[in-house]
């Protein structure tokens, strides 16, 4: 029995893609630029935006959210790495994306991501690997961008984890139904009800400090 490496469902084609997952994987493909467009309505600062923990006396802030510039870098980096490994893996010449622009290089990886999705399915063993980490980006962007039509809990605020790099990740984060505790579906921190009285300070701080700047 052949099984889809993305469901683990029977996939009676054959391939490494069942068709539902190959056209899933398709429709965020071809929503990749509307998503990236949609970043950049988040990228002036808001009262969702700070430097990190403990700013004070710190440098000023950024004319723009570093959380989203970096997530934008993020979906341009994913797309072009895996439109390399794939062009590597049937022994085609790299070339540099023809169109100008980080959105350019955005819509050039989509494009040939695109052509290639035949062979991705049928032929990649590493194709279910691929389409996770697409499923995975376009979710992680849509919960930035567009709040869920579902009940997903109870929306705390934005998630106040600062990365080594010093980068404030600001997605939102939301008491799940039936929870204890609050999980960034972005970066992954958990805050169990322990530590909620620190979270509360800690999204006040970047509140005070996006709305002073």
């Amino acid at each position: 029995m052949i099984l889809c490496l993305l469901c683990d469902e029977h996939d009676a084609m054959g391939g490494y893609l069942c068709p539902g997952c190959t056209k899933a994987t398709v429709v965020r493909l071809e929503a990749m630029p509307t998503l990236y467009d949609g970043l950049g309505l988040f990228l002036t600062p808001s009262a969702a935006v700070a430097q990190g923990r403990g700013g004070k006396g710190g440098p000023a802030p950024l004319p723009v959210v570093e959380g989203v510039l970096d997530l934008r870098g993020v979906m341009v980096g994913t797309l072009e790495d895996w439109l390399s490994a794939v062009r590597q893996e049937r022994g085609m010449r790299q070339h540099p994306a023809a169109r100008p622009g980080v959105d350019g290089r955005l819509a050039a990886a989509v494009s040939g991501l695109m052509r290639h999705m035949p062979w991705i399915a049928v032929s990649w063993p590493t194709a279910g690997t691929f389409a996770g980490e697409i499923r995975d980006l376009a979710r992680s962007v849509s919960s930035t961008i567009r709040p869920s039509t579902t009940d997903r809990g109870t929306r705390i605020g934005n998630c106040p984890a600062v990365d080594p790099s010093g980068a404030l990740c600001g997605a939102v984060l939301r008491l799940a139904p039936g929870e204890k505790a609050v999980r960034c579906e972005w970066c992954g921190n958990q805050y169990p009800p322990y530590v909620w009285a620190q979270l509360k300070t800690w999204i006040d701080e970047d509140t005070k400090a996006g709305s002073a700047a």
